[in-house]
C-alpha cells in the first residue's frame, strides 16, 4: 500500500511548516483515522498564489499535502474546486481520470488503499473549508 513513490513524495517538505502569513487559513482533522493538518494560503486575483502546511498524519496525508501545495500554485480558484470535487467522487465511480494538474495523484490514490481515500483528500478539505467551498 506505501511505496517508495509515496514516501518520496511525502519528503518534499518545502511547503511545510507555518509562517503566520496567509489570506485565508484552516485547521481540520479527520475523525476517521485522527489526521489533522493546518493550512495557510495567499490569494490575490481569484487565485491560489501558495499554500503551507503543517500535519500530524500518516505519509499518506503527508504525500499529499506536499503534492496538494505544490500544484495549487498559480491555479484559480473555481477551477481547483471543481477537480477537487471530481477527486473526491472517486470512490463513487472508481474511475480517476483527474485533470493535468492533480495527475500525480494517481500515484497516491489506488483501489488497494481506497479505504484511506479520506487521509489524501484531508489537505484538499482544508483548501475548501479555507476559502468556505461547500
Amino acid at each position: 500500500m506505501i511505496n517508495s513513490q509515496i514516501v518520496k513524495i511525502a519528503s518534499f517538505t518545502k511547503n511545510s511548516g507555518l509562517k503566520n502569513n496567509f489570506t485565508h487559513r484552516s485547521s481540520i482533522k479527520n475523525s476517521i483515522c485522527g489526521d489533522s493538518i493546518k493550512a495557510e494560503f495567499i490569494a490575490h486575483n481569484s487565485k491560489v498564489k501558495s499554500m503551507r502546511y503543517e500535519t500530524e498524519s500518516c505519509v499518506l496525508c503527508e504525500a499529499s499535502a506536499s503534492l496538494f501545495s505544490r500544484k495549487i500554485k498559480n491555479a484559480k480558484i473555481r477551477n481547483l474546486e471543481k477537480e477537487i470535487k471530481k477527486i473526491k467522487n472517486f470512490k463513487q465511480n472508481s474511475n480517476h481520470n483527474f485533470s493535468m494538474r492533480f495527475k500525480e495523484f494517481n500515484k497516491l490514490i489506488n483501489k488497494s488503499n481506497i479505504s484511506r481515500l479520506n487521509c489524501v483528500i484531508l489537505p484538499m478539505d482544508a483548501f475548501l473549508k479555507a476559502f468556505k467551498i461547500k
